[in-house]
């Protein structure tokens, strides 16, 4: 048995998970994460979600500094992803506490009860396991590191701080760093990267996001080494703020020069209606322009808002893994 399978099994094992199979990695935040996990439940066997750790709204951004831990809702929203089966603690976890509330206004009791966790286990990671295996999760959720990490952009020459500053900005981003610079990722972040048949990367906010988890000294660097299958799941359309103006080809190329990682292997893009909002525009890789490209009628036709279908996204990537 290698490093690899030691540093796995355990937490597999913690989530009474066979530890064979077709294994999948995904790498992102937010309700991007969230849908891709869903549509990786359809065929993945061995499931690790790898989440970044900047986050600095809402409920996670007044906990995570509070309490010194690593901002959890990106986290929670993956546990809950990876939990088909709506339980009582799927609802708890879900739960949020209406702004007119004294203390608690605002906040996720999901967020509250993983900063319990924590304070009881003396580790975010074990308590993420416990979380896991309330919410009967078919998978594993991993931060990207231990600590909490502020997010640094260099946004038209300007330093920009915070990953609500940058992600509701306007200009064009060169480079994106987190703090301190003494970050490291998670072993297990890194072993689950080094073990996965395919890494699946977005959708979701481009930069503080999918790219934000990268700039983690050691992520990109293991998704450069690794064997597995490189996917990149392009955004419907451009996010209003980070990626104005940036069509699929330029979305790949912040991918490598700013994220730091290899070409994927696969671009998978969206061929099919969509209703753009006003002042955004569809996002589209062009066939030959960064690589495969394999498109397919992936938007939820029942979506207020342009998103991905869980089963429809799933479905392509199926054939890919």
């Amino acid at each position: 048995m290698n490093e690899t399978d030691l540093l796995l099994e355990p937490l597999l094992a913690e989530l009474d998970l066979d530890v064979s199979g077709r294994r999948v990695t995904a790498i992102g935040g937010g309700h991007g994460l969230a849908v891709a996990l869903q549509g990786i439940l359809e065929y993945a066997d061995i499931i690790t979600a790898i989440v970044g750790v900047a986050d600095d709204g809402g409920s996670s951004g007044r906990l995570a500094p509070a309490l010194s831990i690593p901002p959890m809702g990106d986290i929670r929203r993956a546990l809950v992803a990876l939990s088909p089966d709506h339980s009582l603690w799927r609802r708890l976890m879900e739960y949020r506490f209406s702004d007119g509330d004294a203390d608690v206004g605002g906040h996720s009791l999901g967020n509250l009860l993983i900063a319990a966790l924590t304070e009881m286990s003396g580790s975010f990671e074990d308590a993420l396991n416990t979380a896991g295996r309330l919410l009967g999760a078919r998978g594993a959720v991993v931060p990207a590191a231990i600590e909490p990490l502020t997010l640094e952009a260099e946004v038209d020459g300007k330093t920009v701080q915070g990953q609500v500053a940058i992600a509701t900005g306007r200009g064009e981003i060169t480079a994106i760093r987190v703090r301190p610079e003494t970050a490291t990722a998670t072993r297990t972040a890194l072993a689950a990267i080094a073990a996965a048949d395919e890494i699946v990367l977005g959708p979701g906010s481009l930069f503080t996001s999918v790219i934000a988890g990268l700039r983690v000294p050691g992520m990109a660097d293991a998704v450069n080494s690794a064997a597995g299958r490189l996917v990149y799941v392009c955004n419907l359309t451009t996010q209003d703020g980070e990626t104005l103006g940036m069509d699929g080809t330029a979305h790949v190329a912040a991918l490598t020069s700013v994220g730091g990682i290899r070409t994927p292997d696969v671009i998978v893009a969206h061929d099919g209606p969509l209703q753009v909002p006003p002042g955004l525009t569809r996002v589209e890789v062009p066939q030959g322009d960064a690589g495969r490209v394999v498109v397919g009628d992936l938007a939820d036709p029942s979506a207020d808002w342009p998103a991905h279908d869980p089963t429809r996204l799933g479905a392509v990537l199926r054939r890919l893994a």
